[in-house]
């Protein structure tokens, strides 16, 4: 048995640190949005035993560190199917530690390829729970689409479709720890967040310009280094007349949005110059 399918990337349009939360985790209010990125994840089932990853990419773990190989066994432990060799092969064009939640992306699309494979019907929201068990943006990348997440990520609301736009992506060389920049936000001194609440509102309208407006990342003022890159980047993205520019998750990739393809080639051309990991993309409904 085997089967293919494509693991879309995210971004979030607005990133919040509401609170510290009682097990230590944070409780956030981020609106995330699905882009067309994606990884390729093939899947292949046979009688035998074992959950074997082939990423291509040496610096990726390829044993049961790995998100996929966490997917696999929460499917096969919840399912209490057994008996079968499972080999997974992605093949990688998200880039790692970017915010861009590859990893995550992969192990949802594990979760339903499996499902699908061995007609288990476990439907959405029981899939969103599995995901929940190994990764915070696995919930999200379950369905996509465009959505409100709070607590760890795993509490998902529906939102309007955000608009059609072009999304130019830059990642700059180096990457941000997410642990490190958590153990930096202290949330009662926040002063500037996202207006969230303005961005649904936006949605609602179908005013693309009003959500890129109030795009915002309370990630990018604490970050302990790369800010002038960062800020570097989304200047380019500005005077290539994106509607808005922001970090998505915990970095380092910035991105613009745009409603002309002309203008989003243009920036996506000169950041490429400076830049190699640049991508111009959409934004995607439901996966």
């Amino acid at each position: 048995m085997k089967e293919t399918s494509l693991a879309y990337a995210k971004i979030n349009i607005s990133l919040d640190v509401v609170s510290k939360m009682l097990d230590g985790y944070h409780n956030l209010r981020t609106i995330m949005q699905t882009i067309s990125l994606s990884d390729e994840v093939t899947i292949e089932c046979t009688p035998g035993k074992g959950i074997y990853i082939d990423s291509g990419k040496s610096y990726l773990p390829s044993d049961e560190n790995n998100i996929a190989a966490k997917a696999a066994r929460a499917f096969y432990g919840l399912t209490g199917i057994d008996g079968y060799s499972t080999h997974i092969k992605i093949k990688k064009n998200i880039p790692v530690c970017a915010g861009l939640g590859g990893g995550s992306t992969d192990g949802a699309c594990v979760l339903k390829i499996l499902d699908k494979i061995f007609e288990t019907k476990l439907g959405r929201k029981k899939l969103e729970v599995l995901g929940n068990t190994f990764g915070s943006d696995v919930p999200f990348s379950i369905d996509g689409g465009t959505k409100l997440a709070e607590g760890r990520g795993e509490i998902l609301f529906d939102l309007e479709p955000i608009p059609h736009a072009y999304v130019v992506l830059c990642k700059p060389s180096f990457s941000c720890s997410t642990p490190e920049l958590f153990g930096y936000i202290k949330c009662e001194k926040i002063r500037a967040r996202p207006d969230t609440d303005g961005i649904i509102k936006a949605l609602e309208d179908r005013d693309l310009g009003g959500v890129a407006r109030r795009m915002y990342n309370v990630f990018e003022d604490v970050l302990p280094n790369g800010k002038q890159t960062i800020d570097e980047i989304k200047s380019t993205l500005i005077d290539n007349y994106a509607l808005g520019a922001v970090m998505t998750g915990s970095g380092s990739t910035v991105f613009g949005l745009f409603d002309n393809i002309t203008k989003a080639q243009d920036a996506h051309k000169e950041l490429s110059e400076n830049y190699r990991d640049c991508f111009l993309v959409e934004t995607i409904p439901n996966t």
